[in-house]
């Protein structure tokens, strides 16, 4: 196969790449570009015809660029930027940020924390459309894609820029009903009487939050993968909850149990894509996160 020639490479077919890569789906792709999933795939064939190499493999979860096709996206994520700068000349070169972000978070943090933050970027910056996903897993370079993700603990991806969010701590709370109706908690021995309200074990799949086992033998009497539910569960008396302690304390509906024993501290990280297109717009909605997270530190702990 003859050697691609620049002429012979489509910057709209680019485009497609960017897309796919974004959203890690074709379907998904199409529904973004506003076209049918069929004319995806033929631009994506196009574009590995025309430069000889392959760019996308299908995985268990949907489709992950090569090493090709990374270094690729990466290259052509310039292209994308110099069109959002002139769309933005075109409108009077108002606000030259543009572009679509997407953010992975914890459901807890992702509500309470990140969602104030991307509001406060979609009005300083109306080109920047925010889009927040609540998730609690390991981070995952598959899937339905992302730009930034919020986990906890932190990633071993080398593709992933990753730095420390924010320390945070999880405690123990009880409603007062439930307390003045079951044994009493005085001492963390007394915690083996009493059901624990907390993550699924069997789909609990974030090493950091695995804390039942060394809480006194507490069995998970309520499990839920959502927070807001184990919330909700803990304050209709359903056990005694290990909650993140930026939504427990400010519940008047809870009490803290045993706050000097139990004080569990863990880190919220961030990471973002290297081939995520709109550079400019990741940046600023990370430090706007940075920035939540700075603000309301004493929140979190």
């Amino acid at each position: 196969m003859p050697d691609p020639r620049p002429l012979h490479v489509s910057t709209d077919d680019l485009r497609y790449l960017l897309a796919v890569a974004r959203a890690g789906r074709m379907v998904s792709a199409a529904a973004l570009l506003e076209v049918d999933h069929t004319t995806v795939k033929r631009r994506i064939d196009r574009l590995e015809a025309a430069l000889g190499v392959r760019l996308l493999d299908r995985g268990a979860d949907g489709w992950e660029l090569t090493e090709i096709g990374r270094e690729v996206a990466e290259r052509a994520g310039s292209l994308e930027q110099v069109v959002e700068q002139v769309v933005a000349a075109a409108s009077g070169g108002v606000d030259a940020v543009r572009g679509t972000v997407r953010v992975v978070a914890p459901d807890g943090f992702g509500s309470l924390f990140v969602a104030p933050a991307l509001a406060r970027v979609q009005a300083a910056h109306p080109g920047i459309v925010v889009e927040l996903v609540t998730s609690t897993r390991p981070l995952s370079l598959r899937g339905s894609g992302y730009d930034i993700a919020v986990t906890v603990g932190s990633s071993a991806a080398s593709r992933l820029k990753s730095e420390v969010l924010a320390p945070y701590s999880l405690r123990l709370y009880a409603s007062p009903a439930y307390l003045a109706s079951h044994p009493a908690i005085t001492t963390f021995a007394d915690l083996e009487k009493h059901a624990l309200v907390f993550y699924v074990d069997a789909l609990l799949t974030v090493h950091e939050l695995d804390l039942a086992p060394v809480l006194n033998g507490m069995r998970v009497g309520f499990g839920s993968t959502n927070v807001f539910a184990q919330l909700e569960a803990t304050k209709a008396g359903a056990g005694v909850g290990l909650l993140h302690a930026f939504m427990g304390e400010r519940d008047p509906g809870l009490v803290p149990v045993l706050p000097e024993e139990v004080d569990f501290r863990l880190q919220f990280s961030i990471a973002t894509r290297r081939d995520s297109a709109s550079v400019d717009a990741v940046a600023v909605v990370q430090q706007a996160i940075r920035a939540e997270a700075e603000d309301r530190a004493a929140e979190l702990v």
